[in-house]
């Protein structure tokens, strides 16, 4: 697995993005506990990022990974808006472009951690291609 992490978490001093990063490597343990295989770790293209890229036989899933500390501003998955979804397509792009197989089919997949509880929504959107 390739890790796009650019410095020290360590060093991290904001408590978002450590949470953030806890809650990809919560969700590399989920996703490993279900036959899946975690082939990149916060994927960059530019500057847009897509948390994790993973594979089970032909299916690769890019998901975007939210975490919070509650719902009280509404569910993770609320974040992941159309201008991020743009973003993750494009990055999705390139991942094909570079790294993908004639043979693969892909999703879009999201990941909401909401304190204790994991909830994994498959085939999240679809962007219109492959």
């Amino acid at each position: 697995m390739r890790s796009g992490l650019r410095s020290d978490p360590q060093e991290w001093t904001d408590e978002r993005h450590r949470q953030g990063l806890a809650g990809e490597r919560q969700a590399i343990r989920y996703l490993q506990s279900r036959g899946w295989f975690v082939l990149a770790h916060r994927f960059r293209m530019g500057r847009t990022e897509i948390d994790l890229v993973a594979r089970r036989g032909r299916l690769v899933a890019f998901i975007e990974v939210k975490a919070r500390r509650s719902d009280a501003f509404g569910s993770p998955l609320e974040a992941v808006t159309g201008a991020k979804r743009r973003e993750l397509v494009k990055a999705a792009r390139a991942w094909v472009d570079r790294l993908g197989r004639p043979t693969d089919v892909y999703r879009f997949d999201c990941i909401a951690l909401t304190g204790d509880r994991l909830e994994h929504l498959e085939d999240a959107f679809r962007p219109g291609w492959r």
